[in-house]
């Protein structure tokens, strides 16, 4: 017996990603729906061999309906969410409006999977930020063998993180550099995306950092430890699909750059791609389309007494965002509802 599943925000990158995954996974699925905004009726979208066409999420009855994977903004998930979750349908929420709610487990299944039993109190679940799943993927095993004290990354990450628009923008001022009578000013972006990298993700803090500087503090804290102190920078940078990281990670005790690459290698969902030779560590345009968090470049870092220093590769859309969503529902399934 499978489920009813509902993809919220059918039309959207990571709504089309979920669909793929889903079928790629062979989730038992009975039956499902895309649902989408007035605006977008009627569109069309894949799962697998089937076309469906969107249906209205103003007007649509989550009643029976068994789990919903949102990918829609935090506005629309504001108003939809909790009559989903009223009806008794399972939110599994993209967006960032309940990650840091003491009443939803924020869930990375590789991490922290037995929160997920947490889902009943409001009948809701987050996913993480994007940059946030694949940092914490690779952090959990090495934490779990030496205790993280303290962690620094440096974030590289594609266009496709800020949606269609994102994408649109690089691709037409990357064109217009060739034609500089088709001048393409910045719209999504601060300052020009096409052959530069930008420091700024996100609103502005008073503390100088950024939104997304601040999530990836918060969100580390809530599913990994609270104890382990965060330091982030996070760049826009001119690729398509793909974050990067660049991650120093110091440690309580002292955890040699061999028996990490061996940890690593054995940890679900990583894939260590690291030989010290031209070419022997992944690039964002290589993990596109694949379900693993890449590692690349373990090295010791001298400079203290328990340092590592290591790169971190993934497929945004995938691990950051509908994977994620996927691999919750799975979970989901198998320890909370127990249909399929």
């Amino acid at each position: 017996m499978g489920y009813r599943i509902a993809i919220v925000g059918a039309t959207g990158n990571v709504g089309r990603e979920m669909l793929n995954i889903l079928h790629e996974r062979t989730f038992p699925v009975d039956e499902i729906v895309a649902l989408a905004s007035r605006r977008s009726l009627g569109t069309e979208v894949s799962f697998g061999d089937t076309t469906l066409k969107t249906k209205d999420l103003e007007t649509f009855d989550f009643t029976g309906w068994d789990m919903a994977l949102f990918a829609v903004g935090s506005e629309a998930t504001k108003t939809y969410a909790p009559k989903a979750a009223k009806a008794g349908c399972v939110v599994i929420d993209n967006s960032s409006l309940y990650r840091y709610d003491a009443d939803v487990p924020l869930i990375v299944p590789e991490v922290n999977a037995q929160a997920i039993h947490g889902y009943a109190k409001k009948n809701i679940i987050a996913n993480p930020n994007c940059s946030t799943a694949q940092m914490v993927v690779a952090l959990k095993p090495l934490h779990d063998r030496a205790r993280i004290k303290r962690v620094v990354v440096s974030t590289y990450q594609s266009v496709s993180g800020a949606g269609k628009d994102g994408i649109d923008e690089l691709w037409d001022q990357t064109k217009s550099i060739y034609n500089p009578t088709d001048s393409k000013p910045p719209t999504k972006f601060t300052k020009q995306i096409a052959f530069n990298v930008i420091p700024h993700i996100d609103v502005f803090l008073d503390d100088g950092s950024t939104k997304e500087e601040w999530k990836m503090v918060a969100e580390t804290k809530k599913i990994l430890d609270p104890a382990i102190k965060v330091t982030a920078t996070c760049v826009r940078v001119p690729v398509f699909v793909g974050h990067s990281e660049s991650i120093n990670i110091e440690f309580e005790d002292f955890l040699d750059e061999h028996e990490a690459r061996d940890i690593l290698r054995e940890s679900p969902g990583i894939m260590v791609i690291d030989k010290r030779e031209d070419g022997g560590y992944v690039t964002p345009i290589e993990c596109v389309g694949d379900y693993a968090t890449f590692i690349s470049r373990i090295r010791q870092d001298s400079t203290i007494d328990n340092g590592l220093n290591l790169w971190c590769v993934s497929d945004n859309l995938r691990k950051g965002a509908a994977l994620n969503a996927v691999q919750i529902a799975e979970v989901l399934g198998r320890e909370c509802l127990k249909k399929g």
